[in-house]
């Protein structure tokens, strides 16, 4: 046993030998299982109404889903086959209809008529305008400009030669006749201030002292007095009409909502959950069913359809195919190509002879035609250069 042991382990440790140094291991400290929450306990009315309406639910949902799934599939097929090939033809007839003739007019037309008109503009305005500026505009602008400088020159001049004394000298006349005026305005202005002081001011704090306060304070107590009449008369009226509404409207409003809306607002939350979870529940098992389905029938249809017909492509069609074409399609092609090249040969052999013919009408008509000599430049030429089938060469030969 030990013998029968010894070469398996020593070709597995050649063999180990090959292999790469395994990483050493690194430790995974454990985490703590997700802590799930708890779920709130179900009523006997939840667990009452969840087995029938999931049973209705799920009858109702699978012939929705699989109808959903055949859709699905088949648009699948008709986007692969149908959709997708059409887009790009659609897509190519679009780029070769709109696309590309743009782009040759723009490539071929626009883009050369632009330079040219771009030469001709240059040509025709721009270095006109240039030489026009540079030869007509520039001496005038220097000339208005000297002319300027010398009328800039002048004028400041008269400024300070002449505007500014006189200005001067009516200032210094403003100036006297101002503080005549300021003397005579404040005088009159303290007359006026005075009379406005004991014939108005006076009289009317002493109106409102003596006279319009206390009247006003007498006024203010009878207003506040009406006001707080008022507002007890309100707020009886609003204290009794609170509880009026509060008796009549609010609490009969309260107890309905409480004894009657809420419980039936409960029975139909639950009945809307179970129906909802009962809608997902039946939709993923009747995708479980439809994908059976759908497999079972792709299965038949592959056993009744698609193998018959591979059978037939493989056992009959293809034997028949290669027979026809060992038989018939090779020896056509064989008797086409003879064909194609000894219509090639002839062809030739006319298109020569007609050659020929041509050479000796136009020899018997013109003569010989003229041919150039050439100038002896001691080369050997011809046959008398080859050396390769003589015994001599081109030196020795006399």
């Amino acid at each position: 046993m030990d013998l029968e042991k010894r070469p398996r382990e020593g070709s597995e440790a050649r063999v180990d030998l090959h292999k790469r140094p395994a990483r050493p291991a690194v430790r995974r400290e454990p985490q703590p299982p997700a802590q799930r929450e708890p779920q709130a306990p179900e009523g006997c009315l939840a667990v009452a109404i969840r087995i029938p309406v999931r049973i209705i639910v799920l009858v109702l949902v699978v012939p929705v889903r699989m109808v959903w799934d055949a859709l699905v599939v088949t648009g699948r097929f008709l986007n692969d086959a149908l959709l997708r090939p059409l887009g790009r033809a659609l897509l190519w007839l679009g780029r070769a209809v709109f696309v590309w003739p743009f782009v040759a007019l723009w490539r071929y037309v626009v883009v050369p008529v632009g330079q040219a008109l771009g030469w001709l503009g240059n040509v025709l305005v721009v270095v006109p305008l240039v030489w026009f500026y540079r030869s007509v505009l520039t001496p005038v602008g220097h000339a208005i400009a000297w002319v300027a400088r010398g009328f800039g020159a002048a004028l400041g001049w008269t400024y300070a030669y002449l505007l500014t004394p006189v200005g001067h000298a009516l200032l210094w006349v403003l100036k006297g006749f101002g503080a005549v005026l300021a003397a005579l305005g404040i005088g009159v202005w303290t007359v006026v201030s005075w009379l406005a002081k004991y014939l108005v001011v006076v009289p009317a704090v002493w109106l409102y002292t003596w006279v319009l306060a206390p009247v006003g304070r007498a006024v203010a107590w009878c207003g506040k007095g009406l006001v707080w009449l008022v507002n007890a008369a309100v707020t009886g009226v609003g204290m009794a009409l609170y509880w009026i509404a509060r008796i009549l409207l609010v609490l009969p409003a309260l107890a309905l909502w409480r004894w009657a809306l809420t419980p039936v607002g409960r029975v139909l939350a639950v009945i809307g959950r179970e129906v909802r979870d009962a809608l997902g529940h039946a939709w993923r098992i009747a995708g479980h069913i439809s994908l059976t389905v759908g497999r079972f029938l792709g299965r038949l249809f592959r056993w009744i359809f698609v193998e018959p017909v591979r059978w037939v492509y493989r056992s009959v069609l293809t034997p028949v195919g290669h027979v026809v074409r060992d038989t018939v399609l090779r020896p056509a092609a064989d008797a086409a190509r003879a064909v194609r090249r000894a219509t090639r040969h002839a062809v030739a052999a006319a298109r020569e002879s007609v050659r020929q013919a041509r050479a000796d009408f136009r020899r018997m008509l013109f003569g010989e035609p003229h041919r150039p000599r050439l100038a002896d430049r001691g080369e050997p030429s011809g046959r008398e250069a080859r050396t390769l089938g003589s015994s001599t060469t081109a030196l020795t030969k006399d």
